[in-house]
């Protein structure tokens, strides 16, 4: 089978990593799939939120140990992604790194559900999603330091927004292991579940936000990643133009008629 499979049910598109004999570890297989999956959520409208997972006991443990070990750089390849400086760098820029700065290109809804163990760039890739749901018994650890590498592919930049700093530069310079609660403490995840309910769970969060206001989320999502960069002053004048824009559709309409009535409503935008 492919190394990553994608699904499409009712709006909720699924990713599954799908090495669990290397622990989900990277390949370029599952690279190029993963790009041209996310490529679709972002350009299929009929996509509203995206569930990535993991096949087998682990969510990833990122790039693959047995790849380096043999010399043949991050994941195995064809290409020649070892014999310099650059072509260890194009490896990461043109596949690994892809994933990240294509998920930013997503406006909507992208829920990690993690289980067994995330370490390194697999627990990076969780930190790019924008929910992140757990299974009690996940491991988490930046172990990039263990053997005496840097975060590659955005770790240094996620950590720290959602831990802080001082805790990002502690996790990363010890490889310090996290359980799940520990995890939601530090801020690292949203949801810890019990392990025999994280996929019903995620699901039904997953269907929750696809039966939603699609484009009010949408914009809500943009608002809050853009407003981290402006001020309060653009910010505002930002989300006074998404409120102009949202109390045109239907589903204004349908949400204040559906609280006055007292039912569910059945948005269509």
């Amino acid at each position: 089978m492919a190394d990553l499979l994608f699904d499409v049910q009712d709006g909720v598109a699924t990713i599954t990593l799908n090495r669990p004999e290397a622990m989900n570890a990277f390949s370029e297989d599952m690279l190029t799939r993963w790009i041209r999956a996310l490529e679709t959520v972002r350009d299929d409208e009929a996509i509203r939120v995206l569930v990535v997972k993991g096949n087998g006991k682990c969510f990833c443990a990122g790039g693959d140990i047995k790849a380096m070990a043999a010399g043949k750089g991050f994941f195995d390849s064809e290409d020649d992604i070892t014999s310099t400086a650059l072509a260890r760098k194009n490896s990461l820029w043109k596949r690994v790194q892809r994933v990240p700065l294509l998920l930013e290109e997503i406006d909507k809804p992208v829920i990690a559900q993690v289980h067994g163990f995330a370490f390194g760039a697999g627990l990076d890739m969780a930190l790019m999603c924008d929910i992140r749901i757990v299974a009690q018994s996940t491991k988490f650890s930046e172990s990039y330091v263990n053997v005496g590498i840097v975060p590659g592919d955005g770790g240094a930049y996620f950590l720290p927004k959602l831990v802080g700093i001082d805790k990002a530069l502690d996790m990363l310079w010890t490889a310090r292991v996290l359980s799940a609660y520990e995890a939601k403490e530090a801020g690292l995840v949203t949801f810890v579940v019990p392990d025999e309910e994280l996929e019903q769970y995620t699901r039904s969060y997953a269907e929750k936000l696809a039966n939603g206001p699609t484009t009010a989320i949408q914009f809500i999502k943009r608002a809050v990643y853009q407003s981290q960069t402006m001020s309060l002053r653009s910010s505002l004048d930002y989300i006074s133009s998404q409120m102009g824009l949202v109390t045109e559709l239907a589903d204004f309409k349908e949400g204040v008629q559906a609280v006055v009535e007292k039912r569910k409503p059945k948005f269509t935008e």
